[in-house]
């Protein structure tokens, strides 16, 4: 599992960057990495991106923390899905650098990156939607790992003691979630629920908000602190929603999936819900055999052969896809230093020539070390003694852009389209189980 935090750098970027690198915290250095930058001059580099953006803001970067759960993860794969996580959410356009700290139990990445991209120059936009992106690919790259993730929106805003203390079973919130949830069932409104809560030693405060306190608790724990499903207005419906059974609306258009009566719970519950299940099964089914017309599959096989055309144009879509990312990001790089180098290159020419370097320096050293830096990436990408032509880069940056959106475009399409196909074919596997196996080569 991994809790994610983000805050803006307004200033002392380059204290920011020292202590995220600090040898003691980092073993050595060796788990420190960085992108579009080194580490060395990553202030500085991040300064110059940032003069050549239009609408800077007052940002100098972003610093973005991802812990892990103590002993879950090795302090390699803990380097490496921060890396990927940084490299996904930035999309290969901003400078960063990165290090995992292991001076805690529990080891954590400390990605500070630019806030301003180096390919178009825009300034990162960070609010709840860019948040939760950060989110949800932490948490994919945890599951892929073999990592424990946290429940959506139970975990917001949280830290880390807190969480802890709901691990081993000692946090107030959580035991006040506990007593809520097993009191809903058999309350009759929320007052009742309150009266129950307070028989089991809670104080109760009322106001703008609810707010309980569990003997020996410092402070009152305000309801809508403990997560969505806990705010007052919620609780409230909660209760309603056990006595007054909630239609859930139909799907407006396409393939939805038939609901398993057997497994439903409410079905179990409700007599009438089973009925509306069972007509709207009906409906479904039928729309399962409209789409199927419509797309001229008549035999079982027919619709596997369809499914794995699509499948199998939405891996190359995808691949497709990442080879452009990948270039873009090289492209960018490439761009940014060339521009770099053609600029300090006369600078640095007179640096070179001069006869009192340290006096020359003076005033220049910022723009000196831009230039080797700058230089030394060059070279690390194969360019040799012949820059290449900005304008044919832009050129090409600007052509695999356009590319790169029609590919997301249709990867989209593609990925609605196999959502559909999948709803058809599990349908039409429940309408035909259990002889499924003898039927396959039957007329739909």
């Amino acid at each position: 599992m991994a809790i994610t935090k983000i805050h803006p750098i307004k200033s002392t970027l380059k204290k920011a960057i020292d202590y995220i690198v600090d040898p003691a915290k980092t073993d050595d250095k060796l788990l420190v990495s960085s992108f579009g930058c080194a580490v060395e001059t990553a202030d500085l580099e991040f300064e110059k991106t940032r003069l050549l953006a239009m609408q800077k803001g007052n940002n100098l970067a972003h610093h973005l923390i991802q812990a892990f759960e103590p002993g879950e993860v090795s302090y390699a794969q803990a380097h490496e899905i921060g890396r990927q996580l940084a490299d996904e959410i930035l999309g290969g356009k901003y400078e960063y650098v990165i290090a995992t700290h292991i001076n805690k139990e529990h080891c954590h990445n400390h990605i500070i990156f630019c806030a301003v991209d180096f390919a178009e120059h825009k300034k990162y936009v960070s609010n709840r939607k860019s948040y939760a992106q950060i989110r949800r690919v932490s948490d994919r790259l945890c599951r892929e790992n073999g990592l424990s993730v946290v429940t959506p929106g139970a975990e917001r805003g949280k830290q880390y003691a807190e969480w802890d203390a709901q691990r081993k079973g000692t946090s107030y919130k959580q035991k006040l979630k506990i007593a809520i949830d097993r009191l809903i069932p058999i309350s009759k409104g929320i007052d009742d629920l309150l009266r129950r809560l307070e028989a089991e030693g809670y104080e109760i405060k009322r106001g703008k908000y609810i707010s309980f306190r569990a003997p020996g608790q410092a402070r009152f724990t305000r309801a809508k602190t403990l997560g969505e499903a806990y705010t007052e207005e919620a609780i409230a419906e909660r209760i309603k929603s056990k006595v007054i059974l909630k239609t859930p609306k139909p799907e407006r258009s396409g393939v939805s999936l038939l609901i398993d009566i057997e497994t439903c719970i409410k079905a179990q519950q409700s007599a009438g819900y089973e009925r509306w299940a069972k007509i709207e099964n009906l409906k479904r089914a039928a729309r399962t055999m409209v789409f199927l017309d419509q797309h001229g599959i008549s035999h079982y096989t027919d619709l596997e052969q369809k499914i794995t055309e699509l499948q199998d144009n939405n891996e190359q879509t995808a691949a497709a896809l990442k080879t452009a990312e990948h270039r873009l990001s090289d492209l960018a790089l490439l761009i940014k230093h060339t521009a770099t180098y053609k600029e300090l290159k006369p600078l640095y020419s007179e640096y070179k020539k001069s006869r009192d370097k340290e006096k020359y320096l003076r005033g220049r050293e910022r723009e000196i070390i831009l230039f080797e830096a700058s230089a030394r990436a060059l070279k690390a990408a194969g360019v040799g003694d012949k820059l290449p032509d900005l304008a044919k880069l832009r050129e090409e940056y600007s052509r695999l852009t356009e590319e790169k959106d029609r590919l997301y475009a249709e990867y989209g399409s593609l990925k609605k389209r196999m959502q559909e196909y999948d709803a058809v074919k599990q349908n039409i596997d429940s309408i035909l189980s259990p002889n499924r196996g003898q039927e396959q080569d039957k007329a739909l």
